[in-house]
């Protein structure tokens, strides 16, 4: 692969280094707020096609690119690392939507309850 390619996937890696850096800012943020879910789904959707573009990358490299190219060897430790760092949020993650889940569930039932009161009461009127 000549140079100019790994260039490019070193920019891509960066980019993608910088969106994850913050999407795990904002997402650490929330784990301090029990009522809210960390991630939204879009959020979760966009995380997941980041990693799958990045890992397309990375399988395209050559061996020994990283050796001869010191910025590309950076931009992979970076991104391993906020790869990790994901990894160690996903129970978090899971918990919360679970917890959003049940709240959700709860609210249907509520609007359910709701919705079936008028409903008998315009059938007494």
């Amino acid at each position: 692969m000549p140079l100019r390619a790994t260039d490019h996937i070193t920019s891509r890696l960066r980019d993608t280094n910088s969106r994850l850096g913050f999407w795990l800012d904002a997402i650490a943020v929330d784990t301090s707020r029990s009522q809210r879910s960390p991630i939204s789904p879009q959020q979760m959707a966009a995380l997941l096609s980041e990693l799958m573009q990045a890992g397309a990358w990375i399988r395209s490299l050559p061996n020994g690119s990283q050796a001869a190219n010191p910025e590309l060897a950076e931009q992979l430790r970076q991104y391993r690392q906020r790869v990790e760092c994901l990894r160690d949020l996903l129970p978090l993650i899971h918990e919360r939507l679970l917890q959003e889940k049940a709240r959700l569930e709860q609210e249907r039932k509520r609007i359910e309850s709701a919705s079936e009161w008028v409903h008998r009461s315009r059938e007494t009127l």
